[in-house]
């Protein structure tokens, strides 16, 4: 390490305020943080934006396991963050060529692809929110359909019993959206040619990168891999990759080159398709070339909406993200004063909000090509209005409680990832994409070298059962065939008063990514957090059911626990809540943090 990087490696910055106050990074030179990579030349973030009020110190329990006032990553131009730093710096790469946000999250997606093979994929789809420096604004749908001869109960056995086919294996996939829903936000508002923006991710995969600590407990800990024929890349001689070692991956390199050469023909037809058909045939799926050639994401409009004077785009449904995290944070705005961060009341406001919410998410929204989705209504000031009237400041409410007052009958992996892009000129997008759970299928299209998803398992797989999330869902969100499964992934991109990118946030997680991501929000606009602690902070979930009050181990003092078991709050102590990835606008630049829990880095220039 220089003598440099040591220096700004030493700083404490702990920057309070969104457009920073009173804080100022002393490096002379360009550094590196752990886990990120910068170039930023001496820089003061003194207050900026008299709009945006100063940054609080925050103040965690002292039993919780990541202390305030750490570092984030500034960057004067340009921010990349993502669960790799290959992946962050695929990105960044791009930017420093003079590409936009748009071109570089597309880098970016394809490289994770290489470097974060349980998440990052071509295998699986997502969603992007797209805003652009002259004002326009994007949602792209290119979540995973399911195949034409899917069916409603196609996951029962004789008995009607719910079997694990949709979880692991060949009947587990749905038609993959992510290879044409990045090249179709690139075509779009891009302002690069695919073949340009794939290259990174071509190097990483033929070249080969270094196995760090957290894939390889990622291989380690996955017993799917090793049932299919990824086993032979990832447990070479019957052992998973360890820390250290070189993973080159030539046959996804050949896949990408085909889509650098073909466009997304080169995945959706010629011998890639052919060989994720005949992976099909060999395990008993059931996805054709007719569903391959068929796929089409689609264009929709972002959720807008408002929370104490910013605005929040976020993504519509086919995701249940937008809607949910909007009635969530209108029902908490009803509080004329929100309740100090990690007190007793703060905890039982914020999952109340949450529990309404999900009810509402699992048993009225699905794939609005086939369903009524009540959009207006969910997201209505006055709905939420309705829905706090029911909230007591002294007792929790049971589901079912909640459930006859809203009159809903009730009805969503864990690994998932998020990304985060800004540019010089303020574009920016948020994007958020899947296998769903860890690894997918498992299965492994031989000759093309990528995961399946198992996103089949995102539909109800049997209406009223819980599926691999304990999310019980509805008959709205049943299989039917080219059908889009619910998902909970949010996107969501913040701006200011002046309408200036703010925030761009996500998660990864199931349906904890709804609570994870709205909280980062809440805890930088309500508590007036700098980045860093926003997303060090402890966090708690709640999604109707199971009824129960999740918050991570030592993030909740015993005399709040004892208050809200007192209130009725049955609590779930869990080690760790879901995987985000952020970007805040500060005063001279950006800044980037990944998330504290996992693994990481933020890239910029």
């Amino acid at each position: 390490m220089s003598q440099s990087v040591r220096r700004a490696s030493a700083v404490l910055v702990v920057c309070h305020a969104v457009a920073l106050s009173a804080c100022s990074y002393s490096a002379s030179q360009s550094s590196t943080t752990m886990g990120t990579s910068v170039g930023a030349s001496s820089a003061s973030r003194a207050p900026g934006d008299p709009r945006i009020a100063p940054r609080v110190a925050a103040q965690f329990p002292s039993t919780w396991r990541l202390p305030a006032g750490a570092q984030a990553t500034f960057a004067p131009n340009a921010m990349a963050v993502s669960n790799s730093m290959h992946a962050s710096d695929a990105a960044s790469e791009i930017l420093k060529r003079g590409g936009n946000a748009v071109d570089a999250a597309v880098a970016l997606g394809f490289a994770l692809a290489v470097t974060w093979p349980e998440a990052g994929n071509i295998g699986g789809g997502g969603y992007m929110v797209i805003k652009l420096a002259d004002g326009r604004t994007a949602a792209v749908d290119y979540r995973e359909i399911a195949p034409k001869a899917s069916s409603r109960d196609m996951y029962l056995d004789a008995n009607g019993k719910l079997t694990d086919k949709s979880i692991v294996g060949h009947l587990a996939s749905g038609v993959p959206g992510a290879v044409a829903g990045m090249a179709h936000a690139l075509e779009k508002y891009g302002t690069m040619s695919l073949r340009e923006v794939i290259q990174p991710a071509i190097k990483l995969a033929r070249d080969g990168f270094v196995v760090d600590s957290a894939l390889a407990s990622s291989i380690r800990g996955t017993d799917r891999v090793p049932r299919f024929d990824g086993k032979t890349l990832f447990f070479p001689n019957g052992q998973p990759l360890t820390t250290g070692a070189r993973l080159v991956q030539p046959e996804l390199a050949r896949t990408l080159q085909a889509i650098a050469d073909n466009g997304v023909q080169g995945f959706y037809r010629g011998w890639v398709a052919d060989s994720l058909v005949a992976e099909m045939s060999r395990g008993g799926g059931i996805m054709t070339r007719d569903d391959l050639a068929g796929y089409t994401p689609r264009e929709r409009t972002p959720i807008r909406s408002t929370y104490r004077g910013f605005t929040l785009l976020a993504m519509p449904p086919s995701s249940s993200g937008g809607v949910t995290m909007t009635e969530s944070l209108n029902i908490l705005e009803t509080w004329p004063r929100t309740a100090p961060h990690g007190s007793t009341m703060w905890h039982h406001s914020v999952a109340s909000a949450y529990q309404r919410a999900f009810v509402d998410r699992n048993s009225k929204l699905g794939d609005p090509d086939f369903i009524s989705v009540p959009l207006e209504q969910l997201i209505s000031k006055s709905y939420a209005r309705q829905l706090r009237s029911t909230v007591r400041d002294d007792r929790a409410t049971p589901t079912r409680d909640v459930d006859s007052m809203m009159k809903a009958p009730l009805r969503e992996p864990m690994n998932t990832t998020h990304y985060s892009v800004v540019d010089r000129a303020g574009n920016a997008v948020a994007t958020t994409t899947t296998l769903n759970g860890s690894w997918g299928s498992g299965v492994w299209v031989r000759g093309a070298g990528f995961f399946l998803n198992n996103e089949m398992d995102d539909f109800a797989a049997q209406p009223g059962m819980p599926n691999m999330f304990g999310l019980v869902q509805g008959e709205q969100n049943a299989i039917q065939p080219g059908k889009r499964m619910l998902s909970a992934m949010s996107p969501t991109i913040v701006l200011d008063s002046a309408s200036q990118v703010l925030l761009v946030v996500g998660a990864a997680g199931g349906p904890t990514i709804i609570t994870g991501t709205s909280q980062i929000v809440l805890n930088v606009l309500d508590h007036r957090m700098n980045l860093a602690d926003a997303m060090r902070a402890p966090r708690l979930h709640h999604q109707a059911l199971p009824d129960s009050l999740r918050y991570e181990t030592g993030g909740m003092t015993t005399a709040v626990a004892d208050s809200l078991r007192a209130m009725g709050w049955a609590l779930q102590p869990v080690r760790a809540l879901v995987n985000v990835n952020a970007i805040m606008r500060v005063k001279g630049g950006w800044e980037g943090v990944p998330e504290p829990r996992r693994s990481g880095g933020a890239s910029g220039h």
